[in-house]
C-alpha cells in the first residue's frame, strides 16, 4: 500500500496526524491550481484552506470510486469556481491584473526581465480570465498544473476526445484574444500532448 493510500485510510479513521501527512503531500497541487485559477496568492491560500477543511469533513464518505487526487482536484475546482463567482459578484467584475502575481521562476533574471515577465504574466492571466470557464479550467489543468489528457478527463468527468477538442478550442480562443489585443504570445500546435503555452 502506498504512503498516500495508507495515510488516506488512517485519516478516514480520524487520525489527524495522517491527515496532516495528506495535506503535506497534496497542498502544493491544490495551491497551484487555485493560484492558476485566481491569479492571487491570498485567494489561493484561502481556497487551499477551504478545500482541506471540506476534505476533512467529507473523508468518511470517500469510497475510492476515483483516485484521491482526482477527487481532490474536483473539490478544488468547485472551490475555485465558488470563490470566483463570489468575488465577481462582490466586485462587479473580477480582475486578475493584480500586482500579487505568481512568482516568476527564473534562475537569475535582470530587473528588466522581471518587469517584462510580470507584464506578460498579467497579460496572460487577464486573457485567461476573459475566457469561458470551461476553456479556462482545461487550460489551467493542462498548461499550468501539468495534468495529461487522461487525468484531465478524470478530473472533469468528460471524454478524452472532449478534452482534446476543448483544449484545441481554448488555445485557439486564447491566441485570438491575445492577437486582437496586440499581445500575441507564441503557442505550440494545439494537438500536441506535450505542448504548452509560452508565458
Amino acid at each position: 500500500m502506498t504512503d498516500d493510500r495508507l495515510l488516506l485510510q488512517k485519516a478516514q479513521e480520524g487520525d489527524r496526524r495522517a491527515f496532516e501527512g495528506l495535506i503535506g503531500l497534496h497542498s502544493s497541487k491544490v495551491y497551484n491550481l487555485a493560484l492558476g485559477y485566481t491569479g492571487r496568492h491570498q485567494d489561493a491560500e484561502e481556497i487551499t484552506q477551504t478545500v482541506f477543511l471540506k476534505v476533512w469533513k467529507a473523508l468518511p464518505q470517500f469510497r475510492g470510486g476515483s483516485a484521491f487526487s482526482t477527487w481532490l482536484y474536483r473539490l478544488t475546482l468547485n472551490a475555485c469556481t465558488d470563490h470566483y463567482r463570489r468575488e465577481k459578484k462582490r466586485r462587479g467584475d473580477l480582475s486578475l491584473d493584480d500586482p500579487d502575481l505568481a512568482p516568476i521562476r527564473d534562475t537569475a533574471p535582470s530587473p528588466e526581465e522581471i518587469v517584462i515577465q510580470r507584464e506578460e504574466q498579467a497579460i496572460l492571466r487577464k486573457a485567461l480570465a476573459d475566457l469561458p470557464e470551461h476553456h479556462r479550467v482545461v487550460l489551467i489543468l493542462r498548461e499550468m498544473d501539468g495534468l495529461n489528457y487522461q487525468e484531465i478527463a478524470q478530473v472533469l468527468d468528460i471524454e478524452l476526445g472532449t478534452v482534446k477538442s476543448r483544449l484545441a478550442r481554448a488555445r485557439r480562443a486564447l491566441r485570438e484574444k491575445l492577437l486582437a489585443e496586440g499581445n500575441l504570445l507564441e503557442t505550440p500546435p494545439s494537438n500536441s500532448e506535450k505542448g504548452g503555452m509560452a508565458p
